[in-house]
């Protein structure tokens, strides 16, 4: 059964939207999967900050043309495709999306993504799954703004220690 202009129209305001929130774009093949996997994938990735939707080809890449990413992806969008719209935390959402892949014994397959307007191959897309996590970059951002002022108190504290270490040492040894 056709789909009608006007759900043509919502299906292409809703990719825009899925697009303008989305930092990358992952594409899938998911033949082989049953509407009970996709779901449980779907279920999977919103943990993830990440949106899994089937997408009618055609529709997507009005989207994006329409959210200014006029880009090729006729390599990545073979076949069946869905994609997963990946929120902010781009290494979070792709690990789940491969974890859930090796689980489910490989019933979806990654065919690229799409981060900015860089179209990624296989590898690339699923390299971007080890990439460090929001946390992890937050973490590793505080330690080395803390390191300079963990640094300058140590050498402060430093001549202190060192006096109190020998008047220490003169004690114990006028005791002896």
């Amino acid at each position: 059964m056709a789909i009608t202009r006007q759900k043509k129209e919502e299906l292409v305001a809703l990719y825009k939207e899925h697009v303008a929130r989305s930092s990358a774009l992952v594409f899938t093949d998911y033949r082989g999967a049953n509407v009970g996997k996709i779901n449980n994938l779907r279920d999977r990735m919103r943990s993830a900050d990440t949106a899994y939707l089937v997408t009618k080809k055609t529709l997507l890449k009005l989207a994006l043309e329409q959210s200014g990413r006029s880009v090729d992806l006729s390599d990545v969008m073979d076949g069946s495709t869905a994609v997963a719209f990946v929120g902010d935390d781009i290494g979070t959402g792709v690990k789940a999306l491969k974890d859930w892949i090796k689980a489910e014994n490989d019933t979806v397959r990654i065919t690229g993504a799409l981060l900015d307007n860089d179209v990624l191959s296989v590898a690339q897309a699923e390299s971007l799954a080890d990439l460090p996590t929001r946390e992890q970059m937050l973490a590793k951002l505080l330690a080395t703004i803390i390191a300079p002022a963990s640094q300058l108190v140590r050498t402060i504290n430093e001549p202190g220690a060192s006096l109190a270490r020998v008047i220490k040492a003169h004690a114990d040894k006028e005791a002896a």
